[in-house]
């Protein structure tokens, strides 16, 4: 992988990690039309992946500083419930990581096919959010928080987008807009530092490892980290909006295309 094929996909993942039209998705899609397969993926995935992430707490530093600030004082106050209901969210995706990783692994050299279904699928989770008119509710719960979480356990396949799920779930729910959009973005933070760490310790960022240059490591990350803050401050606005629909018609464009794509190659 070059330097200039790591900026252009660390762009797609930091623009589409955010946006309901999954990221590995789009990454799978673009590694497909460079050419790249294999370890690279999974390792370059996980780097830019790392990027969003800490583009999340950039953008929502305010939040994430009072949600330390308020669980760390040691008292049963929301925002200790808050991080409760996050810890309690990320229990599905937690057993996924420790028990089926490598089945997962493999789901991503499944090809385009996948990948094109998956999108398609998250078009639809997105327009029957859209139009569900559940009754509305003043905070998400934990047994919202855990099922919402177990959405995010499922989106681990290729193409299922893993905002446009969480939050569609959220939003059938009942849950706020601008609640729901915040704490799919929150959930998201430990598990992913968490891989990046353990690849970390593994050495799977070595160039030996990988096989991917650490001027590409760096040009994916650095991208996908400006291009997140971007689309991370936008989406929030976009969902305040409920404008998710659109979202649903592009991956189904994207989707059906990729089918055709996976055929072709």
């Amino acid at each position: 992988m070059s330097w200039i094929e790591a900026l252009v996909l660390g762009i797609v993942q930091g623009l589409t990690e955010f946006l309901p039209v999954s990221s590995s998705g789009h990454l799978i899609i673009g590694s497909a039309l460079f050419g790249l397969s294999g370890e690279e993926n999974l390792t370059f995935a996980v780097v830019v992946h790392a990027g969003t992430v800490l583009s999340t707490i950039v953008i929502l530093w305010s939040e994430v500083s009072t949600l330390f600030k308020g669980f760390f004082s040691f008292k049963w106050n929301e925002e200790t419930k808050m991080v409760c209901k996050i810890l309690l969210s990320m229990i599905p995706v937690a057993i996924v990581g420790f028990f089926f990783k490598d089945y997962v692994e493999a789901l991503f050299g499944n090809g385009l096919l996948l990948v094109g279904c998956m999108l398609l699928v998250t078009a639809a989770l997105l327009a029957f959010s859209y139009y569900a008119k559940p009754r509305q509710k003043n905070e998400i719960s934990f047994k919202n928080a855990f099922v919402i979480g177990l959405s995010q356990a499922c989106a681990v396949l290729p193409g299922l987008s893993r905002s446009g799920t969480t939050i569609a779930t959220g939003l059938l729910l009942g849950n706020k807009k601008e609640q729901v959009a915040k704490f799919s973005f929150l959930m998201v933070i430990i598990p992913i530092l968490g891989e990046a760490f353990l690849d970390l310790l593994k050495g799977g960022f070595l160039p030996v490892e990988s096989g991917l240059s650490t001027l590409a490591l760096i040009t994916g990350f650095l991208a996908a980290f400006i291009s997140g803050a971007i689309a991370c401050k936008w989406m929030i606005n976009l969902v305040k909006r409920g404008k998710l629909v659109y979202f649903a018609y592009y991956c189904v464009v994207v989707g059906l295309l990729t089918i055709v794509l996976s055929f072709i190659k």
